[in-house]
């Protein structure tokens, strides 16, 4: 059975990216599962999503412990616990990572025995601020490595998929398949199928037992108030809303109230502020200005700007 899992931020099509992958194993004869797997979150969420195939029966749910192949399409997740990225990843597991950087840092940082290969990202996809196709990419790619599944049942399973969306996005998304599939022609087959789990031999695991206190100290209910704020959801961000000020008409109510964070805050002069370390990057707030001050910029670049202060652009 082939065990694959793709993980990436929220908005990058990682439930699109197994959609296409299980129905292109299926176009192949293939018995399939595929699902996501995420909360609730805005875009740059970390989720992941996966897909089983096999020509027999499959008797296993549930998220996949020993993956065969790992897909990470974001690769700023590689460093986060909670992404889980590495869960069950064994010296015969590949993983493929879509980055620009060489494979042997990325085996050198995680100390990893298993085959790291790399999906560079084309230049326009790393320079513009808007969602690439990774997810076709993803797919396109994971494809070629597994062998067994051909082009046309790639091109056919994003036509399937896709239909929905119109012609023009399916075109770009089969060309940005296509071109994954290709680049990877030399690791064709690299990933081949796992054994099944067996049960003989489980060890359960060993529990700590741990002795109850006082309720004040350890009852699971929150008395304190503001303490989502200790969450910085702001990491989760691949884009960010940067306010030209210049073109701001202080029409806050737009931008602040449609915010799904309460992350645009209003200054004493009337303009919006932007809470960085608790803005997702869902971009609502650049869809919503109607005055366009507000645009869309990679994290990266924004980062690098000098003098950039917290979003302040002249």
């Amino acid at each position: 059975m082939y065990r694959i899992r793709f993980h990436g931020r929220g908005g990058q099509g990682m439930k699109t990216a197994s959609r296409i992958l299980g129905r292109a194993f299926f176009l192949e004869g293939f018995e399939v599962q595929d699902a996501p797997r995420y909360g609730a979150e805005q875009r740059g969420a970390p989720v992941f999503a996966y897909v089983r195939a096999s020509r027999r029966p499959i008797h296993e749910r549930g998220v996949i412990q020993r993956p065969d192949l790992v897909i990470i399409a974001d690769e700023t997740l590689v460093p986060v616990p909670a992404a889980g990225v590495l869960l069950g990843v064994r010296p015969r597991t590949v993983l493929l990572i879509n980055s620009a950087e060489p494979a042997e840092s990325f085996r050198g940082r995680l100390n990893l025995e298993s085959p790291v290969l790399m999906l560079p990202p084309a230049a326009d996809e790393e320079a513009r601020a808007e969602p690439a196709l990774v997810g076709a990419s993803c797919a396109g790619a994971a494809a070629r490595l597994v062998g067994v599944i051909g082009l046309e049942s790639v091109n056919a399973a994003i036509l399937e998929e896709l239909a929905p969306l119109g012609s023009d996005l399916i075109r770009r998304n089969l060309e940005k398949a296509g071109a994954a599939f290709r680049l990877l022609a030399d690791h064709a087959g690299r990933v081949t199928e796992g054994g099944e789990a067996s049960a003989s031999g489980y060890v359960q695991p060993d529990w700590i037992d741990l002795p109850f206190e006082a309720a004040r100290i350890s009852a699971p209910v929150i008395h304190a108030g503001l303490t989502s704020t200790e969450v910085k959801t702001g990491l989760w961000r691949t884009l960010r809303p940067v306010i030209h000020y210049d073109r701001c008409h202080r029409c806050w109510p737009l931008c602040s109230t449609y915010c799904p964070e309460s992350a645009v805050r209003v200054t004493n002069e009337g303009y919006p502020e932007i809470d960085y370390d608790h803005c997702k990057g869902c971009m609502i707030c650049v869809v919503q200005c109607p005055t366009h001050a507000i645009e869309a910029v990679p994290e990266r670049e924004a980062q690098a700007r000098a003098g950039a202060g917290k979003g302040r652009a002249t």
